[in-house]
């Protein structure tokens, strides 16, 4: 359990790191982002699936373009509410996607949500109405964004059930990536800025702290209990608001701040419920 949180602290950490980064580079079009971000995942992940001899085409291409392209939808309007708001509530805003995904799962796959969850849900969607009820110093269009990528990265827990185990999470990875370094790029040609000095540096980075991220969220799930592990991905919402405060000089009114805590404490006791309905 010990390696297990050590595990989930580097992950937050490295998501963190990949939200800072993002927020630093505001000068530069979404879309350049999002391909920079690709194809620095792409450095481990192409020579993994080589080195392993697993097929880079994958078994179910048509769910994996499916996931790719949602998951691109989301990636790219998270990154898009940075620009608008503060990192800390954009993280925390983007968290309410367990949300979405049982909706989902509820027609898409059939599966059971118990009530008790509906009401942990709608504890969590509290939150996100308090942010932006009572946060005037909010911009709209962050609030929007965020919301709206929640809603495809449900579709991506969706879809990635769907894959199941028919294919291995480097190659579902690896097309996601894939991609999105096509599409940022062909999307970016006409706001291209090339990079100059440290630039390059924390372009090149974000697809290293991206993959990094996700790796130890994975062994993190792996060698602990998902219910006493799951919640601690919230601690970047914590981190992220540290170093937005610091970094940024961001502010968060009292609030943000309680409609932060109600998103991470519902879905919290949602990931304990979901252990014991289990």
């Amino acid at each position: 359990m010990k390696k297990a949180i050590q595990y989930m602290i580097i992950s937050a950490l490295a998501f963190t790191f990949l939200n800072v980064f993002v927020k630093s580079l505001d000068n530069f079009s979404v879309y350049q982002i999002v391909f920079f971000r690709s194809i620095g995942s792409l450095f481990f992940t192409i020579p993994f699936l080589l080195k392993n001899k697993i097929s880079l085409l994958g078994n179910q291409k048509g769910l994996l373009v499916i996931r790719s392209v949602v998951g691109l939808i989301s990636m790219t309007l998270f990154f898009l509410s940075l620009k608008y708001i503060a990192m800390g509530t954009a993280v925390s805003i983007r968290y309410i996607a367990p949300i979405f995904a049982a909706f989902f799962a509820l027609f898409l796959l059939k599966e059971k949500v118990k009530l008790i969850q509906w009401m942990f849900f709608a504890i969590a969607f509290s939150g996100v109405l308090i942010i932006k009820g009572f946060g005037e110093e909010l911009q709209i269009e962050g609030v929007i964004f965020a919301v709206v990528s929640a809603i495809f990265a449900g579709l991506v827990y969706i879809t990635i059930r769907k894959i199941g185990d028919k294919d291995h999470p480097v190659v579902v990875v690896n097309y996601f990536m894939v991609i999105s370094a096509v599409i940022g790029g062909i999307l970016s040609i006409n706001s291209w800025i090339n990079p100059v000095g440290k630039e390059w540096l924390i372009f090149l980075s974000l697809g290293v702290f991206g993959y990094f991220a996700q790796l130890y969220m994975t062994k993190a799930m792996q060698v602990g209990e998902t219910n006493q592990v799951a919640p601690l991905k919230y601690l970047e919402v914590i981190f992220t608001i540290i170093i937005g405060l610091v970094w940024f000089k961001e502010i968060y009114s009292l609030w943000s701040l309680m409609g932060i805590l109600l998103i991470v404490v519902g879905l919290t006791l949602n990931i304990t419920i979901k252990k014991h309905k289990n």
